[in-house]
């Protein structure tokens, strides 16, 4: 069981990243503080050093958490996954500074061509696979899991297949068809029902891109811990065009059914009985503590999820 909001450590909010130790050992005292019990990171976000900070933080603080990370094989270790998947769980703990974590999600598409850098269904069940249930026998891990980006039918057959006990999905109110149709006329990418399905096989998702990468505060500033520039994620063409699509959101706001553009994403985000637990990464405490106000408020109005509906219908 972990907390409805997970605490992203990568380098789209930056915190873990770029930030000062003491406002990152702040920000998970924080998180900790206000009920968050499951903390995400990965060995690709700043080259190791996410991992390495949160370890810190968790150690000075003495907290018992769950903790996820990733693994991601890239060049040359696409020849040898199961060597790539053992170098990189042992560096990441080593960084941690931990025996184990709790889970271990695969960083990469799964596609019905396997062009790099995503991976065939084939590759993950037949080289990935053996390799996490040995590790994960081992105690290196006690569960593991997929980043579910590809192809809708090559997901599906990874998670009925593999053993997977987790997933984290692309889920927000620009493109919700991880669960239901896309609005009439949308371009966004058709996630195919995967979190649904997902949810059906007693998969635990973990909603990411739940602001489109910030796109859904409305505003194409970043910070400057985060990335200078988001590429989308099964959303739009670019992140002007989520921004822009956001922004089309904001009579709801006028209407009163929420504080601001990012309050309305979360708490959408959030309601799904499909989503156990949605993402989010920050570049400050304050962040932290408007996404927490905002998963606190609950599920949207009936008069706003139809408003948003509207709007989207065009």
């Amino acid at each position: 069981m972990v907390s409805i909001l997970g605490y992203g450590c990568g380098a789209i909010g930056g915190l873990m990243v770029k930030g000062t130790a003491a406002e990152q050992d702040r920000a998970i005292g924080r998180a900790i503080d206000q009920g968050i019990t499951y903390f995400d990171t990965a060995a690709a976000y700043g080259e190791g050093v996410s991992e390495t900070n949160l370890g810190r933080a968790l150690r000075a603080l003495g907290a018992k958490v769950t903790v996820g990370t990733k693994v991601r094989i890239r060049g040359e270790q696409r020849g040898d996954i199961g060597s790539a998947i053992v170098a990189s769980v042992e560096a990441s703990l080593a960084r941690l500074g931990c025996d184990s974590v709790d889970i271990l999600h695969l960083h990469e598409p799964i596609t019905r061509d396997g062009a790099a850098p995503s991976f065939t269904a084939d590759a993950i069940l037949n080289e990935a696979v053996p390799v996490l249930q040995r590790l994960r026998d081992q105690g290196k891990f006690r569960h593991y899991g997929i980043t579910g980006l590809g192809d809708a039918g090559e997901i599906r057959r990874v998670l009925e297949q593999g053993g997977f006990s987790t997933a984290q999905m692309p889920y927000n109110i620009l493109n919700p068809s991880g669960i239901a149709p896309r609005p009439a006329g949308s371009a966004m990418p058709d996630l195919g029902g995967c979190i649904r399905h997902a949810a059906s096989i007693d998969v635990g998702v973990m909603a990411i891109r739940i602001l489109a990468g910030g796109a859904l505060s409305g505003s194409e500033a970043r910070s400057l811990l985060g990335v200078p520039s988001v590429a989308p994620i099964a959303s739009g063409a670019s992140y002007s065009d989520d921004v822009a699509a956001a922004r089309r959101l904001l009579p709801v706001i006028e209407a009163g059914h929420a504080v601001d553009l990012v309050e309305l994403a979360l708490r959408y985000a959030a309601m799904p009985q499909e989503i156990p637990t949605v993402l989010i990464g920050t570049s400050s405490v304050r962040e932290l503590d408007h996404a927490v106000a905002a998963i606190n408020k609950g599920p949207l109005a009936p008069e706003a999820l139809g408003m948003i509906a509207a709007i989207q219908a065009g």
